[in-house]
């Protein structure tokens, strides 16, 4: 940001300089925080016709400098932010002297331009020193110092305040609150509106890399740039930048495990849409139900476990092909675990689901039980489950596994734990749906990086189904996805639930808990190509080593595999 200013004070006034008239002999020198005047002053004690010089001194005297300081002021009520300026000018009209040779004039990396100096050659000696038309002196600099001050304060005032077209005025462009004479404002404007605006993807980047290695400042300077830049209405990367840097501000106030869910309607409602005109959890559901379907073929008593049954959207279709089966349908009992988020939707407890599921299967004719379990998942034991014999097990991980602490946060490694627990129970079929993004034990940044490159994909697919302008979508992210994003990028330890891990990661756990690998249906695999297609031709369909992944252009969002 030092820089732009930097650059941009340079523009503006080299390009005001023609039609501008500086106090006589002055220079404008720019630092990284500040633009100073200087004047050139004659050294007194110095001899023009003295051949001894080998060239002129001359002292720098500061007239005039502009310090900007950016200060950052957290609301903590409201959880937002405020930046305010502050500008001071510091004035020096008397000083004392100071020589330097201009000869060689640097400022390290700074940029000093100093106007023409007229001199008369007649004067001048071999030594190359110079004699002044007009000597500068105290007087003739304060004559044109006010007017000179209060073209840099115009400058400023246009620089740091915002430019908009005031209807009471005939729409001619006004500064900030309107007040103040500006001519040259549409000039200011032209040079406003010429200065490259910065990637928002870039500057997302560079406050977590601040945010990571905790330089306060700096995330600050950027988190107020970003304020100015996403938009919950905008494109893909507007959208998702607005809920990263929600993500970063809690960060850096340690209120990630706030931020609350709406109320169960509304939530249920979101989720619905979402279900709906995106083709996330379907891919997901019928994958896993095809790989179920597949292996109880054959059987006359089925058993599903759903370690995290929702609202029960999934067994509604494959309740209707058992119906459909030849030879009739086989008995089907379900024991389903909940979760809080699911219980806070649908407004009630699982027999909201069970009921609903009940009423389904009788009107198909289709035998069936339901077995609510009250207790969490990472609670699980083999009490739980009421195992018959005869029956044929299948165990369904539907978007659950990446919720459970794994060995990087508890010694009781839930995650691996429920893995063996369901192998000691011999089941025919286990099947798993996840979102196909390494978020679990990587440190903050890399994090961050990996969670904006795949909810960028996934903000992009949202266009294609909700109107950028949509409520309904701006509702959809904000209740489904954005706390998700959220989690990840504010919370650690516990606190972090989102823990994302990649199909490789998930294959060797399976395998060190005893599974090997079940093939999935071509067959369903084809069906949910077809489906997918009709949502938009820029999602694919691509099996490969032993899972089915479902992606948005080159970028995979949710892998589906199945075990035994």
């Amino acid at each position: 940001m030092t820089n732009i200013l930097t650059n941009f004070f340079y523009i503006i006034l080299k390009t005001r300089v023609a039609n501008y008239h500086f106090p006589q002999g002055a220079s404008i020198i720019f630092t990284p925080l500040s633009v100073s005047v200087v004047i050139l002053l004659s050294d007194s004690n110095s001899n023009p016709n003295d051949s001894s010089h080998s060239s002129t001194n001359f002292m720098l005297k500061p007239v005039v400098k502009i310090s900007f300081l950016w200060c950052f002021k957290r609301h903590h009520e409201t959880m937002s932010n405020a930046w305010y300026y502050q500008s001071m000018q510091e004035f020096e009209v008397v000083c004392k002297p100071q020589f330097q040779t201009l000869d060689n004039v640097t400022h390290g990396n700074n940029l000093f331009i100093k106007p023409e100096l007229y001199c008369t050659l007649d004067s001048s000696s071999g030594s190359g020193s110079c004699t002044l038309d007009s000597p500068v002196t105290e007087s003739s600099v304060t004559d044109d110092l006010n007017d000179f001050r209060h073209k840099l304060r115009q400058l400023e005032s246009v620089m740091l305040s915002d430019l908009y077209e005031d209807p009471e005025n005939n729409g001619k462009l006004s500064v900030g609150n309107g007040v103040g004479d500006f001519p040259d404002i549409e000039i200011w404007k032209e040079m406003v509106e010429g200065v490259p605006k910065r990637d928002l993807k870039d500057v997302l980047i560079v406050c977590a890399n601040a945010v990571s290695v905790n330089d306060y400042a700096t995330s600050q300077l950027l988190i107020s740039e970003l304020q100015q830049m996403v938009s919950v209405s905008g494109e893909p990367i507007q959208r998702l930048g607005a809920y990263m840097l929600e993500g970063l501000v809690a960060r850096l106030s340690n209120s990630g495990s706030s931020i609350c869910s709406p109320a169960s309607h509304e939530l249920l409602s979101y989720t619905n849409i979402l279900y709906k005109v995106c083709p996330y959890f379907k891919f997901g559901y019928m994958s896993a139900n095809g790989a179920i379907a597949e292996a109880m073929k054959d059987e006359n008593r089925v058993h599903i476990i759903d370690f995290q049954i929702g609202q029960g959207s999934q067994w509604v279709p494959l309740i209707q092909a058992f119906a459909a089966r030849r030879g009739g349908p086989p008995h089907i009992r379900i024991t389903a675990f909940d979760d809080s988020t699911s219980a806070q939707t649908r407004g009630g407890g699982l027999n909201i689901v069970g009921q609903r599921l009940c009423r389904l299967a009788r009107s198909f004719n289709l035998p069936f039980e339901f077995h609510p379990v009250s207790v969490s998942v990472s609670e699980a034991g083999l009490q739980h489950f009421r195992l018959r014999a005869g029956e044929a097990l299948a165990v369904n991980f539907a978007f659950v596994l990446h919720g459970l602490a794994d060995e990087s946060v508890s010694t009781e490694n839930h995650r691996d734990r429920i893995l063996r627990l369901v192998k000691s129970m011999k089941p025919k079929v286990v099947t798993l749906v996840e979102q196909e993004s390494n978020t679990n034990t990587a440190a903050f940044y890399p994090r961050f990086l990996e969670a904006l490159d795949y909810y960028n994909a996934m903000f992009e697919s949202m266009d294609v189904s909700l109107p950028r302008e949509s409520k309904e979508r701006i509702n959809v992210e904000q209740h489904c996805l954005a706390k998700g994003v959220v989690n990840i990028i504010a919370c650690e330890g516990d606190e972090r639930v989102e823990r994302h891990e990649l199909v490789g990661k998930w294959k060797l756990r399976f395998m060190m808990a005893g599974f090997s690998p079940y093939p999935l249906s071509s067959l369903v695999n084809g069906t949910i190509k077809t489906l997918m297609k009709k949502y938009s031709e820029r999602y694919r369909v691509e099996e490969r080593d032993g899972a089915l992944y479902l992606g948005w252009m080159n970028r995979d969002l949710v892998a589906s595999c199945a075990w035994n």
